[in-house]
């Protein structure tokens, strides 16, 4: 299939934005011109300074490989690998704080320092071209149009409510997300179409390509009609048994467990995975396992073969209808399902790019200057001056392409060293919050005592992929009635329009005919692994391991045997792609089949882990256990209240 015909046909070989990283070539200038945007963005689009010091310098617009990107994680490597350290040469920087870090558990700590200790200085390093960490914002240039999205955490959303001082923190900002979610125009142009789900059966797994729009209803949460579903399925490469046994799991409503009490029911299917359960106590037909096998992808990054059953009714999965389960029974549940069982979650909103909205309103606060506007509607298309981020005279400076190698505690203070285009530099913080990797800090951090090392070894962050690609139009979508697939034995788990929002001076296409922007995911989960961190770990080596091309060309090869019925054609359609990369993803949740469950919380790894070392603290949603905005901001509000009790 990959050979060299192949990849003519896939368009492997037509020249558009994505092997380097820069934006704008392939444009026209009449398109250039068109784009309603200021003079520092039109540069970027056309060109792309490697130094944030220099003119025209705007990652966001940058194509290829991003996420954890080529220049962001050798250095970090080579630490871990044992590499001696260069000579660093003293900058004669002194400042109050230094954080490691700017996504957003780190530039909220530079906040809330700065709302203690108004005066104080403060140095932000990142390793990344780009601040915001896995808040990444991916930006379009075509047709005389600007297209966001996310690449990396989406939505403002937990599943608790917000504590007090992360609520306190968005408020600050200005988002109310129930009032920017009834400003937003969001869409309204795919409902007024009618289009909806499907998926897309691919024969590698299921013996034949076949695209299904199911009916509402189905998938997480909901609850479909039997007879269109049973209709819907007929049309799919499955058994007839498989059908059957589908069906009867998403609309039946029998009892699985019959005289046992719910606390036993729950107690018995947390300890069993979601497959297991599906085979031995639903009694499903085998067959259903590939069909189902990635619903927790998005979740937890793993298939259902390592995820309870409790967990899975906790965030909707079916098969529990007629148990009778009771959602305020949390105790052998896990951070993500407990919290949706038990609450339902808060918020919805996301902006156009995600949570990289977040991380440029925190910056447009820390940095005055940075960027224009004063709300968080026009955050959207705010233009971002990079250059004004590590001003000399600047209160808050926010220094990227800077990966720290050492910290220790000396005197009174904390002395680091970073390295920045080959060369080591030295700084020194009266305090230091670091705001990066759990994994990365005993390297970094080598005087920490061994315990706290191996704790914060113990979470192993979820390796993940947000890919997208800009495309001419999106009639395929609209002909064939859909505007997300579900691909349960693809390489790419889904992949979607993206949200049809406009908000601020943000408008998304509003026509089939207009360019638009598809997003994928993945999470390269390793079934049969005997552990979730074996999983993960072997997922990371496995993106490590993966070039750009073999990820474009998956992308290519799903859309087409996918939407070929629409009209679709890779090689014709594509204009410009984008990969993050996230082998150190999402923070680690402890799972109820794998790890202790009766620990006190005060004997957990990312509670041993985050203890104060003298003047440096730990931020960051590792040390809160929890994938989460709101866990970022609570981690961040404790170290940072850590250091100035």
């Amino acid at each position: 299939m990959m050979a060299e015909e192949g990849d003519a046909r896939l368009g492997m070989d037509r020249r558009i934005e994505r092997r380097d990283f820069l934006q704008g070539a392939a444009m026209t200038a009449s398109a250039l011109a068109a784009l309603a945007v200021d003079p520092l963005h039109a540069a970027g689009a056309a060109s792309q300074p490697a130094s944030q010091d220099a003119a025209g310098y705007y990652p966001p617009t940058r194509t290829g490989l991003r996420g954890s990107h080529p220049g962001s994680f050798e250095q970090a490597h080579a630490l871990r690998d044992g590499t001696p350290l260069a000579a660093a040469a003293p900058t004669g920087e002194d400042y109050d704080l230094v954080v490691v870090g700017a996504g957003i558990s780190g530039l909220s700590a530079a906040y809330f320092w700065r709302q203690r200790r108004p005066d104080a200085r403060i140095l932000i390093l990142d390793n990344h071209d780009d601040f915001g960490g896995h808040a990444k914002r991916n930006e379009y240039r075509l047709g005389g149009r600007v297209m966001l999205t996310n690449g990396g955490t989406m939505l403002i959303s937990s599943p608790r409510p917000y504590s007090p001082e992360a609520a306190g923190l968005i408020k600050d900002l200005g988002i109310d997300p129930d009032a920017l979610e009834a400003s937003a125009d969001r869409s309204k142009v795919y409902r007024d179409l009618g289009l909806g789900a499907a998926i897309f059966f691919d024969k590698e797994t299921f013996g034949a390509d076949k695209l299904v729009r199911m009916p509402r209803g189905s998938g997480r949460g909901g609850a479909p009609d039997a007879a269109a579903l049973a209709a819907a399925l007929a049309q799919a490469p499955l058994s007839e048994a498989v059908r059957r046994d589908i069906v009867r799991i998403e609309t039946g409503r029998e009892d699985y467990l019959p005289g046992l009490s719910i606390e036993q029911k729950m107690d018995r299917l947390s300890r069993l995975s979601y497959a297991d359960f599906l085979v031995h106590v639903v009694k499903a037909d085998p067959g259903v396992l590939p069909y189902y096998q990635k619903r927790t992808h998005g979740e937890w990054g793993l298939g259902i073969d390592a995820e309870p059953a409790l967990d899975c009714w906790g965030i909707g999965l079916p098969g529990f209808q007629g148990m009778g389960l009771d959602r305020r029974r949390t105790e052998r549940m896990g951070n993500t399902a407990a919290g949706y069982s038990a609450t339902g979650g808060s918020y919805t909103f996301h902006f156009p790019d995600g949570n990289a909205s977040i991380a440029r309103l925190l910056v447009r606060r820390l940095v005055p200057g940075a960027a224009p506007g004063a709300t968080p509607q026009d955050i959207v298309t705010a233009p971002f001056d990079y250059r004004a981020l590590d001003r000399p005279d600047a209160a808050v400076r926010i220094r990227l392409s800077s990966v720290v190698v050492h910290a220790a505690n000396e005197g009174a203070g904390v002395d680091l060293v970073y390295m920045r285009g080959g060369k080591a530099y030295r700084v020194r913080g009266a305090a230091c919050v670091m705001a990066g990797y759990n994994m990365m800090i005993p390297y970094i951090v080598p005087d920490l005592p061994e315990p706290q090392k191996a704790a914060l070894h113990e979470l192993v962050k979820v390796p993940l992929v947000y890919a997208s690609c800009a495309i001419h139009n999106w009639r395929a979508f609209a002909t064939l009635g859909i505007e997300q697939v579900s691909c349960p034995g693809g390489y790419f788990s889904s992949f979607s329009l993206a949200p049809a929002q406009s908000i601020g001076g943000y408008a998304y296409p509003g026509t089939p005919d207009e360019p638009a922007v598809v997003t994928f995911v993945r999470t390269p989960a390793a079934p049969g692994l005997p552990t979730e961190r074996d999983q993960h770990r072997a997922g990371r080596a496995e993106l490590l391991g993966t070039s750009f091309e073999t990820f474009e060309r998956h992308m290519r090869d799903q859309l087409n045997r996918a939407l070929a019925p629409g009209g679709f054609d890779a090689a014709r359609d594509i204009d410009a792609i984008i990969v993050n990369r996230w082998p150190h993803g999402y923070a680690y949740e402890y799972n109820p089949l794998y790890d202790p469950w009766d620990a006190p919380e005060s004997q957990r790894p990312h509670v041993i882990g985050r203890a104060r070392f003298g003047r440096i603290a730990i931020a960051n949603s590792d040390s809160g256990a929890a994938a989460y905005t709101d866990s970022a901001i609570d981690q961040a509000h404790r170290a940072v209240g850590e250091l100035l009790a």
